[in-house]
């Protein structure tokens, strides 16, 4: 039996294989609502096999959304077409997950088919926030800092989120700390000048994620699970790097946290990232080593036996598929076929493809 297809247990859940979607934004929600499209979005996944699904950055507030097609958890009419997602997808074997998010800075945006760039007037527009008042590129609005009260703010908001989430039936709850959202904003110097508690040493930096941490855990019951998504470098000289994310997972871990999910960059329009296959394995593998953390990897991981290779060197606990999966709905059932192995809770309605 592969590695990639045996059952992985976590704390008081199993996820039946080690392939976790990754969470991709779809950009096709109004007001926050999820709706047909999301359910058969992730509910094809659930049905080609994925072990865990982790559901799109969803937004704590509305201000909180990249764009004004994000989905959203900010109030209790957002549950009941989540909690439909959340049921498919778990009668169809994977445990479903959903990562809460606040975009900061790089909120207020046109939809990406329309440009993606912020937009500064008209209805789909709002003020942004930030750790500092530091616009992300040239020619965006500079966001209004966060004070120490709007900080304990929008901690209440990702704590209120986390319950709704664990009415709606969700087992993982992911917090967005990477690719240049706000959580990440304030980890990082390049985004960070704040002259208080929460600016200037890594221990202040790092001050905001704990505190949502803190908020948060206590909520989750033995059969829930917090992972957390990280940025592990800027790719940038003086940003945020590998070493400080090492530490910063090490305070994670001590809190409770299961999973460090690992990604990196996002936070610089002027970073050189040298994008290739599994480009950013490198920083789970030293966080796995140094940590004892379970870890994820992602990152042009495109084939089953690229992923089954990454798992037998140890250099990660979990695969996070994205773009793949947005080709290729059934890799999980595709991969068994290719490494020679059966696949648990194999749908029925398929078997003729398989034989």
């Amino acid at each position: 039996m592969s590695k990639l297809l045996t059952s992985f247990h976590l704390k008081g859940i199993t996820l039946k294989n080690r392939v976790v979607m990754s969470p991709m934004c779809q950009y096709s929600s109004e007001d926050g609502f999820a709706n047909d499209w999301h359910f058969i979005h992730y509910g094809s996944r659930a049905v080609g096999g994925c072990g865990a699904i982790i559901q799109e950055a969803t937004a704590v507030s509305p201000e909180g959304r990249i764009t004004y097609g994000d989905l959203g958890i900010w109030k209790d009419e957002h549950i009941d077409q989540l909690s439909r997602i959340v049921n498919f997808v778990q009668k169809h074997g994977a445990v479903a997950g959903i990562q809460l998010a606040h975009a900061g800075r790089k909120a207020s945006c046109s939809l990406p088919q329309n440009g993606g760039k912020q937009l500064n007037e008209g209805p789909n527009s709002w003020t942004t926030v930030s750790a500092s008042p530091i616009p992300f590129d040239k020619g965006e609005n500079a966001p209004k800092p966060l004070s120490q009260e709007d900080i304990k703010g929008v901690i209440d908001d990702f704590k209120s989120a986390t319950m709704r989430s664990l009415k709606a039936g969700y087992k993982i709850i992911e917090i967005h700390a990477a690719h240049g959202y706000l959580v990440h904003q304030f980890l990082s110097p390049l985004s960070n000048h704040r002259t208080d508690e929460y600016g200037g040493s890594f221990e202040n930096r790092t001050r905001f994620l704990l505190e949502i941490v803190d908020a948060l855990i206590g909520l989750l019951g033995e059969k829930e699970s917090l992972w957390v998504r990280i940025s592990a470098t800027d790719w940038v000289e003086g940003g945020w790097s590998i070493e400080e994310s090492v530490e910063l997972s090490k305070l994670l871990k001590d809190k409770g946290v299961d999973v460090i999910d690992v990604s990196s960059g996002g936070n610089a329009v002027h970073a050189k990232i040298p994008v290739g296959p599994s480009y950013q394995v490198p920083f789970s593998k030293r966080i796995k080593r140094e940590v004892g953390v379970i870890t994820g990897a992602v990152g042009l991981i495109t084939d089953s036996k690229q992923a089954e290779n990454l798992l037998n060197a140890r250099k990660c606990d979990l695969i996070f598929l994205g773009r793949e999966l947005l080709r290729n709905p059934q890799f999980v059932l595709n991969a068994a076929k290719e490494l020679g192995d059966t696949v648990a809770n194999y749908p029925v309605q398929y078997l003729r493809g398989y034989k």
